[in-house]
């Protein structure tokens, strides 16, 4: 057993160097009922902007304080210990930069054992402790919490999560032994691992207290004050705290292994068995139904020291480096004072993509948005789904009804087309063919304000010649959406020789106040997601015409650490499209995309694929089958070498767009395509994943990466 009072934390103490030190300041509160209770606020001196973070030096200072506070308690001098944060923060949980220095596996755990050592103590001060939630509490910011004997939470705190596995690691202070404990496997499951894994969900305070994660809830307006009378309560046994979630023996015996169960099926027909730390997690949510407290926080000791030091922790911080920072501040974008005021939008089709644009503009930048269509039908039935999804977001609360109304009130929907005249920015959203979008822009550049902006969907078409036949080319700009559109996060900006610095300004601060992330892009064939998509989808279908069956295909790629295979994703895509898109690869780069003349008639059937219960494609539909039967080969593929075909091709690809200037640098590639197609944060994109799999090395003699992005153990 560990005993954390005999570790020298000395190893780690170098890291503290640039540690903004979150400090904990202490005063006692005299409570209604005349006992004392020593309320210790976190606090790093900065404003909300730079949150309260979990450094070494921050954790040595907060443990010196606790044990002053101990002794205190043993002298009858308080009757409680409370801790809260600055405004609006609790904490963000540990500083990741300085785990990312550790140097050493030691350290790693020493860093996990610091952890535990220190806050564990708010459990063992021989008076009650109590955490009073007041903002924003992520990783060990909620271990705090968890490590209180009770916990209150503020209303209108921003966030309170365990995100840890969505950066490749664990909850390592106590979070994956306390957290099932108090909750139950269910829940604990939900928070540790389902919502990391759904774009880093989060939860509200509501749902906190719903979970049973806090005790109470109070109002923003005397938050402090209601949780100081609430605990005086607690202490005098006024007020009786129920942990209805907690879980029994029956649960333990039974529900815990069903759950656990379940939940790895989950995970494996999901995303496969490459990541690590969603494993990790539940095996280590699994060992909590029994043991003691010390014997789960040893296991989440040596959990975290074996992700912290592994490739994809490494791989996870560089990208979250470029999902924090990079996507904040596009590069190549112009001054923002450049960009046209938007006033009022207008985009040109009717169609679901059209109707999603709509109701982004109309939610986001709550300014008139008008849409068209070659028939009223179309129209009427563009604007009714506009309205319907409004009228949803209002059922589930999310609106209420004066805003529902007046949403809907800006969107009208028309056949003519002389409306547009005071649009200032005006998307299309019609048929992927650059004859339809030329003829389209052709009728509105002689109706719309000779400064308002013109923007282009394409997906892979070149939008220098969309624009060659306008009498304002300059106008012209791709601002390239992803599917679906409410949901991802990415908007390729598209910049042709011709295009003005307005209008280039104008795209990135419409696309930041529809709370997208913008990256600037060349005006290339497919851009950067598509492109490489391409080479992915192509080289998946070379397999399969070779004779490879579909389902190994899907296996083969399973390495890359996709969210999904080439197929499924096609699927999701739409045959169509990608039939467009491998069309336009080939047409450009005929020697290095593959597509075949199949593709078009897939499109055409209404189910190509057949899929398990978890959306795996595991064959081909009988109409799929009629149709590529005759193409088939008869030389299968292993799947070392189809990996390594897409592996190669990726590498050449993103480095020919490098020398190419598509964007200006690697990382704004591996920013699109976790933008932009989910390439998971353990590969960090795809760059550092082809440096350490030795693709670059074998296609260009070097690596994308000086040094290469790799875990201390590696």
């Amino acid at each position: 057993m560990t005993n954390y009072e005999e570790i020298d934390f000395s190893p780690i103490q170098a890291l503290t160097d640039g540690e903004v030190v979150t400090h904990s300041r202490v005063r006692d509160i005299r409570l209604p009922s005349g006992k004392v209770l020593a309320l210790i606020t976190l606090d790093n001196g900065r404003d909300h902007t730079r949150p309260n973070t979990l450094g070494p030096a921050t954790l040595t200072e907060l443990g010196k304080t606790l044990d002053g506070l101990r002794t205190r308690a043993g002298k009858g001098e308080i009757q409680a210990v409370g801790i809260t944060g600055k405004q609006y923060i609790l904490a963000a949980g540990a500083d990741l930069s300085d785990i990312s220095k550790v140097g050493s596996k030691d350290n790693a755990r020493l860093i996990a054992q610091l952890g535990h050592h220190v806050l564990g103590k708010l459990s063992d001060l021989g008076v009650p402790s109590f955490a009073f939630v007041n903002g924003l509490a992520l990783g060990g910011g909620l271990e705090i919490a968890l490590n209180s004997t009770y916990r209150t939470v503020d209303a209108s705190a921003a966030a309170i999560a365990l995100p840890e596995v969505f950066l490749g690691i664990i909850p390592g202070w106590g979070g994956a032994y306390l957290l099932p404990n108090l909750i139950g496997i269910e829940n604990a499951l939900e928070v540790v691992i389902s919502n990391p894994l759904k774009q880093n969900r989060m939860l509200k305070p509501n749902q906190a207290l719903d979970y049973g994660i806090v005790d109470a809830m109070f109002p923003a307006a005397n938050y402090l004050e209601d949780s100081l009378r609430w605990a005086d309560g607690v202490l005098g046994g006024a007020v009786k705290v129920e942990r209805k979630h907690e879980p029994g023996k029956i649960e333990r015996l039974t529900k815990w292994p069903i759950a656990v169960k379940m939940a790895r099926g989950m995970l494996e027909s999901k995303i496969g068995t490459v990541p690590r730390s969603p494993y990790a997690a539940l095996e280590l949510l699994d060992k909590a139904k029994s043991g003691t407290k010390a014997e789960g926080f040893a296991r989440e000791d040596e959990a975290l020291a074996d992700l912290v030091t592994g490739d994809q922790f490494a791989a996870s911080m560089y990208a979250f480096d470029l999902v924090q920072k990079r996507a904040k501040r596009p590069v190549g974008a112009p001054d923002k004072a450049l960009a046209k005021k938007v006033a009022k939008v207008g985009i040109i089709g009717a169609g679901l993509m059209a109707s999603q644009f709509a109701l982004l503009f109309v939610r986001k930048l709550q300014v008139p948005v008008l849409i068209t269509d070659l028939d009223q039908a179309r129209v009427d039935k563009g604007v009714a789904y506009i309205h319907d999804e409004i009228g949803k977001l209002e059922a589930k609360g999310r609106l209420d009804g004066d805003a529902a109304n007046r949403l809907r009130a800006l969107v009208t929907g028309t056949t003519d087309k002389a409306l547009y005249a005071d649009c200032d920015f005006v998307i299309e959203a019609v048929f992927e063919e650059v004859g339809v979008k030329q003829q389209v822009f052709g009728e509105i550049e002689q109706i719309v304000a000779e400064d308002a902006i013109l923007a282009t969907n394409t997906s892979s078409l070149s939008v220098e010649e969309i624009g060659a036949e306008l009498t304002h080319p300059e106008r012209l700009v791709g601002f390239h959406f992803f599917n679906p559109v409410a949901v991802m996060p990415l908007i390729e900006v598209v910049k042709t020789p011709q295009t003005s610095d307005a209008a280039l300004s104008t795209a990135f601060v419409v696309a930041k106040s529809l709370g997208k992330n913008a990256v600037l892009t060349a005006d290339a064939p497919g851009f950067v997601v598509n492109r490489l998509l391409a080479k992915v989808m192509g080289e998946a279908a070379r397999a399969v015409y070779e004779g490879t069956p579909v389902a190994d295909v899907e296996k083969a790629f399973a390495p890359l650490g996709l969210p999904m295979g080439p197929f499924q994703l096609i699927d999701l895509v739409g045959w169509k499209v990608a039939a467009h898109v491998q069309d336009t690869m080939v047409r450009a780069f005929p020697d290095r995309f593959y597509a075949n003349e199949n593709f078009h008639a897939l499109a055409e059937l209404s189910e190509v694929v057949e899929k398990d219960k978890g959306g795996r494609v595991t064959g081909w539909t009988k109409a799929a089958e009629k149709i590529l039967k005759p193409a088939l080969g008869s030389s299968p593929a292993s799947s070392a070498v189809i990996l390594q075909r897409v592996q190669d091709g990726l590498a050449q690809e993103i480095r020919i767009m490098l020398d190419e200037g598509v964007v200006p640098e690697v990382e704004d590639i591996d920013l699109c395509l976790i933008l932009g197609a989910g390439w998971p944060f353990i590969d960090g994109g795809a760059s550092p994943y082809l440096d350490r799999e030795g693709a670059s090395e074998r296609v260009f003699g070097d690596t994308f990466h000086h040094p290469v992005i790799k875990g201390i153990g590696s």
